[in-house]
């Protein structure tokens, strides 16, 4: 973990998740999963304005079955000894589903998260390709892909842990880590009309 200096709370620190290729161990700074992106529309309030603010733009929610963010959380207390909080997730226990809100870079000198789509429905192993049809932005800003989306996410993983700038929090003291998804990029197999999307959020009104 490092403090970015001045006076906040918060310290980071960026997670590597080790891959088993051809027999030897590969770490990346990346991680997949099967999820579910929602660029599906939301409310807006009585003034006119979104209740869930810069949503499609600096943030998505993200599905994720329970077990796999279970597993996720079981990795990053073995390899790091942090417990992770739920703070920021909401929970779908009729279908087991975790929502996750995945930051996506929208900065003009950022590189936004690519939305790509598989080009034949019905190709399977190798012979399956995706097609890049623009960033994540693009795409939720066009109606006729305002859905929920099935596919798999590659996100970047960041640790964040509340302490003080002169004392660096360490595991095992009651305090728990925060984990940050950010959306690298998207590759779906289509819609689907399994999940039930979240349209607004009461805490997050503007």
């Amino acid at each position: 973990l490092t403090h970015p200096g001045g006076r906040g709370q918060m310290w980071t620190g960026e997670l590597e998740f080790t891959y088993d290729v051809n027999g030897d161990p590969c770490d990346l700074a990346y991680m997949s999963m099967d999820v579910c992106i929602d660029l599906a529309p939301k409310l807006v309030h009585k003034h006119g304005q979104p209740m869930l603010k810069g949503y499609g733009s600096s943030w998505v929610y993200v599905y994720l079955p329970e077990p796999t963010y279970n597993k996720i959380k079981s990795y990053v207390k073995v390899g790091t000894g942090w417990d992770v909080s739920d703070e920021g997730t909401v929970h779908d226990s009729n279908r087991n589903l975790i929502a996750i809100e995945a930051i996506m870079h929208h900065e003009v000198d950022q590189p936004k998260p690519s939305f790509w789509v598989v080009k034949d429905k019905d190709s399977s192993g190798s012979d399956i390709c995706f097609s890049r049809i623009g960033s994540v932005q693009e795409v939720n800003a066009d109606p006729q892909h305002q859905f929920v989306h099935r596919g798999v996410g590659i996100f970047s993983v960041s640790l964040e842990v509340e302490g003080t700038p002169n004392f660096k929090p360490t595991p095992g003291t009651g305090d728990e880590a925060n984990l940050i998804f950010t959306l690298v990029s998207v590759r779906t197999w289509g819609v689907t009309e399994c999940v039930a999307p979240i349209v607004h959020a009461s805490d997050k009104w503007s």
